[in-house]
């Protein structure tokens, strides 16, 4: 087992102060990760209370074991996609829950273990799954997907305007061989592209890099299931923290607790997202895109 990893959990106030948690209650923690936002939900509920603690990423979880050891009698551990909430709460022998906390974003961890494949800043193997268990990898989309299906993932999920130049370059390049790494996949991005972002911040991969990873996760899909069935597993007035990275996680959240609210099923705790402040952006640049919306069961 190799060492702790450090995690920085992102709007950690005020998601562990929106929960607005009691001694006792029984909390999901839909992505553990480093188990940040986890420990101070343990503090607020006590030894009374139950944390069910999901992740899909199975290393996660031994990681975060070691970090929550002094918790463990109040920690249900589970590997799972959450979007299989029945089944979660099913092994947890836990019938309605007091509050939910979902951070949608990557953790530090898996960017920087290039060993994960998701960063284009570090070369590694081609892989940006999230379960290591699953089939499909970001290296069979490259080298097996046509060039129209991959310019409609990279248009959809990066919003890389772009997306038919990166398609095209990355169907010609493996033509004369494989895209196996990270490395591999950031040259012929930026053989396609490298030019449009010579004046801009944004690194020319960061948009493509994005929509594999959402894709190979089938992250949207799996993100709007799970939030909308942990609604219903909610105690009356329990709270769902949720904390999203990008615009398309953030619609479909908006737009699930909006509509759950004209339906009278939840209210609106935060009309408008809250985000990080300048002093957090500061410390952990990977929090300036954060946004967290609450709401509150009916």
């Amino acid at each position: 087992m190799k060492g702790l990893f450090l995690h920085l959990p992102v709007l950690l106030r005020e998601s562990i102060e929106h929960l607005a948690l009691k001694r006792g209650d029984a909390v999901l923690d839909a992505t553990l990760g480093g188990g940040g936002h986890a420990i101070e939900v343990l503090k607020k509920i006590g030894p009374e209370g139950k944390l069910i603690a999901v992740d899909r990423d199975p290393e996660a979880l031994d990681r975060t074991k070691q970090h929550l050891k002094d918790y463990s009698g109040q920690i249900i551990y589970i590997n799972e996609n959450f979007r299989n909430i029945e089944k979660i709460l099913g092994v947890s022998e836990v019938e309605y829950i007091d509050g939910a906390i979902f951070d949608l974003g990557v953790s530090s961890y898996q960017i920087d273990n290039a060993t994960r494949g998701f960063s284009f800043l570090k070369d590694g193997p081609l892989d940006m799954r999230f379960d290591t268990g699953q089939t499909l990898t970001a290296r069979e989309m490259v080298n097996k997907f046509g060039k129209d299906m991959l310019a409609d993932i990279i248009r959809k999920y990066g919003e890389e305007r772009y997306a038919g130049r990166v398609a095209g370059e990355i169907v010609a390049s493996r033509k004369r061989k494989r895209i196996e790494t990270t490395g591999e996949l950031v040259e012929v991005i930026e053989k396609a592209v490298g030019r449009k972002y010579r004046n801009q911040k944004l690194h020319p991969a960061c948009r493509t890099f994005q929509a594999l990873r959402i894709y190979v996760n089938d992250e949207l899909s799996s993100a709007e299931e799970a939030v909308g069935k942990t609604i219903s597993y909610l105690h009356q007035r329990g709270r769902i923290c949720v904390i999203s990275f990008h615009s398309l996680e953030d619609r479909i959240i908006k737009n699930m607790f909006r509509e759950k609210a004209r339906e009278k099923k939840l209210a609106l705790v935060t009309k408008k997202p809250i985000t990080p402040g300048r002093e957090e952006v500061l410390a952990n640049p990977r929090a300036r895109s954060a946004k967290l919306r609450v709401a509150e069961k009916l």
